[in-house]
């Protein structure tokens, strides 16, 4: 298991090979042992070219297929961030129909996946590394969002890997869009001041602010325990570095012990049940994709519970048009807001009766 330690917290938790890390800065990726690929099967159908002058061609989008990188050559490599991949590389070509944003999408892959898209110059035009970190698409698996393709124009797709590593792997390739959250009326705003460069997380950075106190934000419901609740998240530059807003709640339990929530987020997000103390294991989780939504039912061992929220990647992926961006909560179960009272002493009560 790959596990990242953080400002005060070592978040690792033993969900197949997932590591869980919740901190607001990227850590360095270990490094892979070069591995040596096993001979290509000549039986594999509609397997990815070596090169680009063999590539296999994608008849259109949507396009779905599977293949493995076994027994390739090593011919392509990019930083996404981490550079320096000496692993096996296979190549498809597309030729744009429209003028169209695509998600190309290794999700179900068997290893530690990288993906580039090239125009015909082989000039990059995206790439990514790491967008999964989870039992349903694997670990360290990867997702291109948003990347933009013109009409008539050819490109080269190139499914690789990290450090030495190399297998099977699954492709999608679908058109991609935007969307927009809305907040509902009368909703409760979490407040946060905006993230600009060289942000400091006094308000709720939780563990990941000791320098101001660990600040954790406390999350009531109304008179039926319930809240809908608006946050926003992002990115931002700090000291020429980049980081990612962590959110980090305090849920105050109702009588039923039981909290159950649906969330929504604009761009793909994660949201964990944690320890309410900052030298932890994390809890179960959802993962909610962009203008996705998703559910969770947390069990309360005590009247308060740590709910973390934050993006999955550690910097705006280039696609993105602003560093922020809003999700919804919409929680039941919740104690009611406490009514505020006035300290009155006993002979100014008395007083009342003269």
């Amino acid at each position: 298991m790959k596990c990242a330690t953080i400002t005060l917290l070592v978040a690792c938790i033993a969900l197949g090979a997932v590591a869980s890390d919740l901190g607001n800065s990227a850590t360095q990726k270990p490094r892979v042992t070069t591995l040596t690929p096993s001979p290509i099967d000549p039986q594999v159908i509609r397997q990815g070219g070596d090169t680009f002058d063999d590539a296999i061609a994608i008849p259109e989008i949507p396009y779905t297929t599977t293949g493995t990188t076994s027994g390739f050559t090593d011919d392509y490599d990019e930083a996404c961030p981490y550079s320096g991949s000496t692993s096996p590389d296979v190549v498809y070509k597309l030729i744009a129909r429209a003028d169209i944003d695509i998600d190309v999408d290794l999700c179900g892959s068997a290893y530690d996946t990288k993906v580039y898209l090239y125009d015909a110059d082989m000039n990059l035009v995206a790439c990514n590394d790491d967008f999964y970190y989870d039992d349903d698409c694997g670990d360290y698996v990867s997702r291109l969002r948003f990347a933009p393709i013109i009409d008539g124009t050819s490109y080269y797709l190139v499914v690789d890997g990290y450090g030495g590593e190399y297998g099977e792997y699954q492709l999608n390739i679908r058109e991609d869009e935007y969307c927009e959250l809305d907040c509902p009326a009368q909703a409760y705003l979490e407040g946060e001041p905006p993230l600009v460069d060289d942000y400091e997380d006094a308000y709720n950075g939780g563990c990941n602010s000791p320098q101001y106190g660990e600040p954790w934000q406390d999350l009531y419901g109304d008179e039926n325990g319930e809240l809908v609740f608006c946050g926003v998240s992002g990115w931002y530059d700090y000291l020429g570095s980049h980081y990612r807003d962590t959110d980090w709640f305090y849920l105050h339990v109702g009588e039923s012990g039981v909290v159950e929530l649906e969330a929504e987020a604009e761009w793909a997000t994660y949201f964990w049940e944690v320890t309410t103390f900052c030298s932890m294991a994390v809890l179960p989780n959802i993962l909610v994709e962009e203008c996705d939504s998703g559910t969770m039912t947390i069990e309360a061992l005590g009247e308060i519970i740590g709910f973390w929220v934050g993006p999955t990647v550690f910097e705006p992926p280039s696609y993105a048009v602003d560093n922020e961006y809003d999700y919804v909560i919409h929680f039941s179960g919740l104690m009611p807001v406490p009514v505020a009272t006035e300290s009155v002493s006993w002979s100014a009560v008395k007083a009342l009766f003269r």
